[in-house]
C-alpha cells in the first residue's frame, strides 16, 4: 500500500492552537483560530504489515535514508524509543499510542521519498506522526476517521521530547484549507471550500530559528498576565488573532486573494507589535523582515507573513497567478540566493456530469425485460406523464443542475435508446399530438443533446459499467445514480441536488443513504460510521455490500439508531475520479467479487484514501428492478 502525507502551512493564526488550550485554566483568554493547508511537498512510504515488529526506513529531503530501524511491537521498547526524540521516535510514538488501543501487529514502513523541507515550520514532524497513524488504520483497517488519524498523531508526537501544538496534525486533512478553533481540550475544524485558486509561494530563508526558545519565552505570559508583555501577548493570540482568521476565511472562502493577501500583511504587523517583545532575539527576524519589504517582487505579491512558529525560518506570500509564483521565485533565487516552493490552494470542482448505468439485463424481471429495457419500462411521474424510468431518471439529474449525462449501454441496445430520445414521432403521428405534447416532443430532442452513450460490451458487474464511463468522465466528479431505481425528494430541493450540495460542503465524495430495517438490509450496500451531524451527515468508516443481521449489528451499526436500523446505500453517489484508480486495479487484476466487479470495494479504497461522507437523503428511493417493488413504485411514485 502506498501513502502521502502533506506537510502542512499555518496560513493564519499560529501559536493560538496552545493559547487557546489554556483556556481550561483561564476562561478569560480568547479561543484559539487557525487556517491550514496541507503543502504539495510531503512523505511517500509503502506501507504493509508485519507480524512481530515496526521496521522503518526514512529518506530525508535532501535524498539521504536512514535505516531500517527495528523495533518488536512491545509498548515498553516502543515508549523507551519514543522518549529519545527523532525520526524513529516519531514513529514508534504513534505506535505505542496505536498499540495502547488496539490489538494490532507490526509494520514496515519504506519512506522512499521526501519533498518536504525539514525543521521549516512545515510540520514535517506531524507528518511523519500523520503518516504511521494512517498507515495503522489502511493496513489494520482501524476504522478511524480523518479526525481520529489526526489525534493519534499527535498523542504520538507529544510521546516524544516535542511539545508539539495541536495545530500541527492537521496536515492529516491534505490539500484542503481548514479552519480550526481551539478551546480548552475542544477543538473544532471546518474545511474551508474555495471557488477560485490562491496561489502561494512558501519561502526557505535559509537561516535559522530556536523554536523551543520562541515556545519557551510566549508560554511563559500563560495563563494569567502578570505584566503589560503578558497582556500584550494575550491580545494578539486571542481577539485579534481570532478578528483576522475570520476574516480570513471569509475571504478564502469568497476567493478574494487580494484580501487574503491584506490580511497576511496586517497579521505580521500586529504580531511584531505585540509578540516580538516577548522573544525578540528570535523574533526580531531580519532575514524574514528584509524578504517581506524586498521591492523587486512587489508588484507580484498580493501580501505575506511569516511561517510557524515565525523567526527566520520561512515566509510565505499570497501572489496574484501562477506566472507570478514562478517569478517571485526566480527573483528571490537570483537575488538573494533563496529557494521556494509554490503552493496552490484548488478551487472546488462543481459537479457537472452524470453516470447512469443502463446495460443489465433485467434478469429479475424476464420476461417483460426480453420484449423491453427495463429502463424503458413506463413510469408515472410526479408531473402526471407516463414516461420510460429511464427519462424520470435524467431528469432528476437535471433538476439538479447536471450539465452532461453518459448511459452505460449495451451495444445491441443503443437503437432503442435513441429513438425514444432522439427521433420524433412521424409526421402524420405528431400532428395527433396535443400542442403541449407536441412541446414535449422538443422536449426529449433537448435532453437528447445532452446524453452521450457509452457502451459496455461485457456485462461484468456494476463496477465495470461504471468504470466503461472513465474516458467520458476524466478528471472530474460525477454523479452516479443507478438504471434502476427513481427518486422522490421530500422537499423542494431533488435528492441528488442534495447530495451536491454535501458534496460542495465538505469537499470530497458522498454516498447517500437511507435509514433501512435489519431485515432488508442482505438485499442493499451497506455502511458503519460516526456522525458529524447526527442523523444527517456521517464520516463513514465502512463499506460492506449484503451483509447479514449478524455481522451488521457487530460492525455496521451506528451509535444513535434504534438497535433494528441500519444505513444502506441510496443509489445516487457523487464521486471524485480517484474511484477509476481502484476500478482500474481491480479489473487488471481481475478482482472479482461474487464472478463480478464489484464498486463497494473500490468506495472502501476511496474512503481509506481519502475519505466518504454519508448522508441521510430527504426523501424516497423506489427499486424498479422486482417485480413486486416496480408494482408498488407504480403506485407510489406518482404521490411521492
Amino acid at each position: 500500500m502506498k501513502l502521502f502525507v502533506p506537510g502542512r502551512i499555518c496560513l493564519f493564526g499560529e501559536h493560538s492552537d496552545w493559547a487557546g488550550a489554556h483556556r481550561r485554566t483561564n476562561a478569560e483568554l480568547g479561543k484559539g483560530y487557525t487556517i491550514l493547508c496541507g503543502t504539495n511537498q510531503g512523505l511517500y512510504a509503502e506501507v504493509k504489515a508485519h507480524p512481530s515488529k515496526l521496521i522503518v526506513r526514512a529518506t530525508l529531503d535532501d535524498g539521504r535514508t536512514e535505516g531500517p530501524r527495528e523495533l518488536p511491537m512491545q509498548r515498553e521498547a516502543l515508549l523507551a524509543e519514543a522518549e529519545t526524540g527523532g525520526f524513529f521516535s516519531y514513529a514508534a510514538g504513534v505506535a505505542y499510542q496505536v498499540l495502547t488501543q488496539y490489538r494490532v501487529g507490526g509494520l514496515e514502513i519504506d519512506n522512499y521519498r521526501t519533498t518536504l523541507p525539514i525543521k521549516k515550520g512545515l510540520s514535517s514532524s506531524a507528518a511523519i506522526c500523520v503518516l504511521v497513524a494512517r498507515a495503522f488504520n489502511r493496513v489494520y483497517d482501524l476504522k478511524l476517521t480523518t479526525r481520529g488519524e489526526m489525534e493519534y498523531a499527535y498523542l504520538g508526537e507529544i510521546t516524544t521530547p516535542s511539545r508539539c501544538g495541536r495545530m500541527d496534525q492537521g496536515c492529516a486533512y491534505g490539500d484542503r484549507p481548514i479552519l480550526m478553533t481551539f478551546d480548552g481540550d475542544r477543538i473544532d475544524i471546518a474545511e474551508l471550500k474555495v471557488p477560485r485558486d490562491l496561489h502561494l509561494v512558501i519561502v526557505d530563508l535559509h537561516a535559522g530559528k530556536d523554536t523551543k526558545e520562541i515556545l519557551a519565552r510566549l508560554n511563559g505570559c500563560y495563563p494569567f498576565a502578570e505584566n503589560d508583555l503578558h497582556r500584550a501577548v494575550q491580545e494578539y493570540l486571542g481577539p485579534i488573532n481570532g478578528r483576522i482568521v475570520q476574516a480570513a476565511a471569509g475571504a478564502i472562502r469568497a476567493g478574494d486573494a487580494e484580501q487574503v493577501g491584506y490580511l497576511m500583511t496586517e497579521a505580521q504587523r500586529e504580531f511584531d507589535a505585540h509578540l516580538r517583545p516577548a522573544c525578540p532575539a528570535q523574533l526580531t527576524a531580519p532575514v524574514l523582515h528584509k524578504v517581506l519589504a524586498y521591492e523587486p517582487i512587489r508588484p507580484f505579491i498580493l501580501g505575506g507573513k511569516g511561517v510557524g512558529s515565525q523567526g527566520d525560518g520561512s515566509a510565505q506570500f499570497v501572489v496574484k497567478d501562477s506566472a507570478a509564483q514562478q517569478k517571485v521565485i526566480e527573483i528571490l533565487e537570483r537575488d538573494l540566493g533563496l529557494t521556494g516552493l509554490t503552493l496552490t490552494i484548488a478551487a472546488a470542482r462543481r459537479v457537472r456530469k452524470a453516470v447512469i448505468p443502463a446495460a443489465g439485463f433485467g434478469t429479475r424481471l424476464f420476461p417483460a425485460s426480453k420484449a423491453m429495457k427495463k429502463e424503458l419500462f413506463p413510469i408515472v411521474g410526479r408531473d402526471g406523464r407516463a414516461k420510460p424510468v429511464i427519462l424520470a431518471i435524467i431528469e432528476e439529474a437535471l433538476a439538479a443542475g447536471i450539465e452532461e449525462i453518459c448511459i452505460i449501454i449495451q451495444p445491441q441496445d443503443r437503437p432503442y435508446f435513441e429513438e425514444f430520445f432522439g427521433m420524433p414521432p412521424p409526421v402524420e403521428l405528431l400532428h395527433k399530438l396535443s400542442r403541449e405534447d407536441q412541446q414535449y416532443v422538443q422536449y426529449l430532442l433537448d435532453v437528447a443533446r445532452r446524453i452521450t452513450w457509452v457502451p459496455q460490451s461485457s456485462q461484468e458487474g456494476f463496477g465495470h459499467a461504471v468504470y466503461c464511463a472513465r474516458a467520458w468522465v476524466g478528471d472530474e466528479p460525477f454523479l452516479l445514480m443507478l438504471g434502476d431505481h427513481l427518486y422522490a425528494s421530500d422537499n423542494d430541493v431533488p435528492c441528488a441536488r442534495q447530495l451536491l450540495d454535501v458534496f460542495e460542503r465538505v469537499g470530497h465524495s458522498v454516498v447517500g443513504l437511507k435509514v433501512t430495517p435489519v431485515e432488508e438490509i442482505h438485499n442493499f450496500g451497506c455502511v458503519g460510521g460516526t456522525w458529524v451531524e447526527p442523523g444527517s451527515l456521517l464520516a463513514i468508516t465502512e463499506f460492506y455490500e449484503k451483509p447479514d443481521a449478524a455481522y451488521a449489528r457487530e460492525h455496521l451499526h451506528v451509535d444513535g439508531m434504534d438497535d433494528g436500523q441500519f444505513l444502506t446505500v441510496f443509489g445516487q453517489y457523487v464521486l471524485t475520479p480517484q474511484v477509476f484508480q481502484y476500478l482500474d486495479e481491480h479489473i487488471a487484476h481481475n478482482v472479482r467479487e461474487r464472478g463480478e466487479f464489484q464498486l463497494t470495494s473500490c468506495l472502501e479504497h476511496l474512503r481509506q484514501e481519502d475519505g466518504v461522507a454519508g448522508y441521510v437523503v430527504k426523501g424516497r428511493r423506489f427499486d424498479i428492478g422486482l417485480p413486486d417493488a416496480y408494482r408498488q413504485a407504480m403506485i407510489d411514485f406518482r404521490t411521492a
